[in-house]
C-alpha cells in the first residue's frame, strides 16, 4: 500500500464533501464489534396490540417475490409472506413453510420437499403441495423471473399428494435447499396469482404472521396481522408501517424522538452516538453480502438476453477494469468513510464460511502505478472517464466521492451520477449504464452470491459477462455436495474474477440495525432481513 494513499483520500474527501455538503469523519482506531442479532420475545410479558413503525432505508421495487430484487422488498414481505425454509441465528437452513429439510436421491436429481397441510394463505385459500408447486414453477418459469438461475437446472415441479412437492432435475444442485431459504421459497395465493396474473405485486397474498393492507409510493406501505395465519397466538402487533426515509440523519432523528421504533439501517456515522442512548438499541450481525462496481460487459438488450458487443474500452478491455481494482484503496476507503464498522471486500465469498479459502480471500493490492501502467498498455486516454451511477443516499454519495479521489492517483476521471435506488434496479437490468454502484445482501451458499451474477445468461447477470470458463466453475461447484471441493472451485472461480473483474468488490457491511427499547422479538440475522413477524411492545409501551 502506498504510504502517502490515506493522506491523498482524505484530501480528495474533504474537498469532495466540501462540495456535496456532506460531513467526512476521519480514521480511527479499529474497533472490536460484537454480534448481536436480537432474541426472540419467548416467555416475556408483551402487550398485546400495538402499532409498529419502521424506517425503511430506500423504496422496495414490486412486492413480487418472482421478480425482486431489492433487499427492502425482503423486509417487507418476511412479514406477510412465509418461505418454505428460513435461516436462524446461527445461518442454518429450518424449516418454515416446509416439514422438514428435503431428501434428495443418492444421484442428486430427485428432490423431495415435506410441506405443512391444514393451514390457509391470508384470502383463506388452503396451503397445500399443489399450491407449493404453482408458487415455484412461477419462479422457475416466468420469464420476468429472478429467481430461475437461483433454482437450478430443473427439468419438472410435481405434487404427487398434498403434503410432498418434488423437484426433478437434470443435473444435481446442491444449493437449492438454501435458495428455497429466500425469495425462491416464498409461496403464493395460487387464487390471488390467478386474479392479479402480472400485477400480483401490487396485491400480495401469501402465508405470513401478516397480510398485505396498502402501499403508497415513496411514502410507506402497511401491513396488518392476519388472523388466519397458523402461528397467530404468537403474533402481537396489530400493524406494522414500512415508512419510507431515505435520509440516515432523517431515520436517526426519529428514533430518538419515537415516532419510528425500528431503523432497518443505521449509518456508521450515527451509530456510535444511539448506541449510547439508553431508550435504545443496537443489533448488528456480519454480512454475506457485499458491495461492489459493476461494469457493462455485454447488456444491451436487457438482462438476461443474448450478450451483445458494446465496444466501448472498458467493456472490451480487462486491464481497464483491472487497473480500477487496483486504483482502490479498500481499507483506507473503509476505515475513512465507515468509521472502521465496515471491512474491505475482495471476493463474493463471504469470509469465515465454510466456502471460503485463500484463494478466495486474496485482495488486489493498491497499486496506481500499476494501474496507470495498464491504462497506457490500453492505448486509452489518462485520466480514463467513467460515469458510474450510484444510489443518491448519505453513505452511498460519500463512498462514491472517497473511491473517486481513490481512483484519481490510479488515472480515472469517475463522474458520480446520483439515482434514486428504485431507479438504479431498473437500469442495471435494461443494462443502461457503464458502471454502477450496488450491493448484494448476501445467501448462505456462495452459488447465490456468484452464479446469479457472472453465469452466461443468468437473470441477475446485469453486467452481460459472459466467459464459459467461468460458467463451468460455478456449474460444478453447484454440483458438487462436497464442501471443501465447492471452496476450492470457488476460489478459482474468484481469481478468474479478478483477472476479467466483471464486477469489482470494494467492502463488505455489518448489518446495523437500530430499535427502541419499547419493543422486543425484533431479529437480524447474517442475511440482513430484519425480522418483525413475532415483534412485540413491552407492557404499557404500545404504540
Amino acid at each position: 500500500m502506498s504510504p502517502r494513499s490515506p493522506l491523498l483520500i482524505l484530501a480528495g474527501l474533504t474537498m469532495t464533501a466540501l462540495t456535496a455538503c456532506v460531513p467526512v469523519q476521519h480514521a480511527s482506531a479499529r474497533g472490536e464489534h460484537h454480534d448481536d442479532f436480537g432474541t426472540p420475545v419467548g416467555t416475556r410479558p408483551t402487550q398485546h396490540g400495538g402499532d409498529l413503525v419502521m424506517g425503511l432505508s430506500n423504496e422496495p421495487d414490486k412486492l413480487d417475490p418472482t421478480t425482486s430484487s431489492s433487499l427492502y422488498t425482503r423486509y417487507v414481505m418476511t412479514t406477510i409472506c412465509e418461505k418454505l425454509y428460513d435461516i436462524d441465528d446461527t445461518s442454518a437452513v429450518v424449516p418454515q413453510l416446509a416439514t422438514a429439510l428435503p431428501a434428495i436421491s443418492p444421484d442428486g436429481l430427485t428432490v423431495t420437499i415435506p410441506v405443512r397441510t391444514g393451514i390457509v394463505f391470508a384470502d383463506g385459500t388452503p396451503f397445500d403441495a399443489p399450491a407449493v408447486a404453482t408458487s415455484l414453477r412461477r419462479h422457475f418459469e416466468l420469464k420476468t423471473s429472478q429467481r430461475k438461475s437461483e433454482m437450478g437446472p430443473i427439468s419438472s415441479i410435481d405434487a404427487p399428494d398434498r403434503s410432498h412437492v418434488v423437484l426433478h432435475y437434470k443435473k444435481p444442485f446442491a444449493p437449492i435447499t438454501a435458495a428455497l431459504a429466500d425469495r425462491a421459497g416464498m409461496i403464493m395465493s395460487p387464487a390471488a396469482l390467478t386474479k392479479e396474473g402480472d400485477d400480483f405485486g401490487d396485491h400480495p397474498v401469501c402465508v405470513g404472521p401478516f397480510k398485505f393492507v396498502k402501499r403508497v409510493p415513496q411514502t410507506e406501505i402497511d401491513v396488518e396481522r392476519d388472523p388466519l395465519y397458523y402461528d397467530a397466538k404468537d403474533v402481537h402487533l396489530d400493524t406494522i408501517t414500512y415508512r419510507i426515509m431515505t435520509d440516515a440523519n432523517i431515520r436517526a432523528a426519529n428514533l430518538r424522538s419515537g415516532d419510528i421504533q425500528v431503523a432497518d439501517t443505521i449509518s456508521p456515522q450515527d451509530v456510535d452516538a444511539l448506541a449510547q442512548d439508553p431508550d435504545l438499541k443496537v443489533l448488528q450481525s456480519p454480512s454475506l453480502g457485499y458491495q461492489s462496481v459493476t461494469f457493462n460487459t455485454g447488456n444491451v438488450d436487457g438482462v438476461g438476453k443474448p450478450t451483445n458487443h458494446i465496444g466501448t474500452p472498458l467493456a472490451d478491455d480487462p486491464r481497464i477494469r483491472l487497473a480500477f481494482s487496483l486504483a482502490l484503496d479498500r481499507q483506507t476507503l473503509v476505515d475513512t468513510v465507515f468509521n472502521n464498522w465496515f471491512d474491505p471486500a475482495c471476493s463474493p465469498i463471504a469470509p469465515k464460511t465454510p466456502y471460503s479459502s485463500p484463494a478466495a480471500e486474496a485482495c488486489p493490492p493498491f497499486d496506481p502505478a500499476k494501474s496507470r501502467q495498464l491504462l497506457q498498455q490500453a492505448g486509452v486516454p489518462v485520466p480514463f472517464p467513467i460515469k458510474l451511477q450510484v444510489t443518491n443516499t448519505q453513505d452511498q454519495l460519500r463512498y462514491a466521492q472517497a473511491l473517486q479521489a481513490s481512483v484519481a492517483e490510479g488515472g480515472f476521471a469517475v463522474q458520480i451520477v446520483p439515482v434514486e435506488y428504485s431507479t438504479l434496479l431498473d437500469v442495471q437490468k435494461r443494462g443502461t449504464f457503464d458502471a454502477l454502484m450496488l450491493g448484494w445482501s448476501g445467501r448462505i451458499d456462495p452459488d447465490a452470491n456468484t452464479a446469479r451474477f457472472l453465469s452466461t445468461g443468468s437473470g441477475g447477470n446485469y453486467g452481460g459477462f459472459n466467459s464459459s470458463t467461468l460458467d463451468n466453475l460455478l456449474t460444478s461447484a453447484a454440483r458438487s455436495v462436497d464442501t471443501k471441493q465447492r471452496a476450492a472451485l470457488y476460489g478459482q472461480a474468484v481469481q478468474l474474477i479478478q483477472q476479467q473483474n466483471p464486477i469489482v468488490y470494494t467492502y463488505r457491511v455489518r448489518n446495523l440495525t437500530v430499535h427502541s427499547t419499547r419493543v422486543t422479538g425484533i431479529q437480524v440475522f447474517a442475511d440482513g432481513v430484519v425480522r418483525l413477524g413475532k415483534a412485540a411492545f413491552l407492557p404499557g409501551q404500545e404504540g
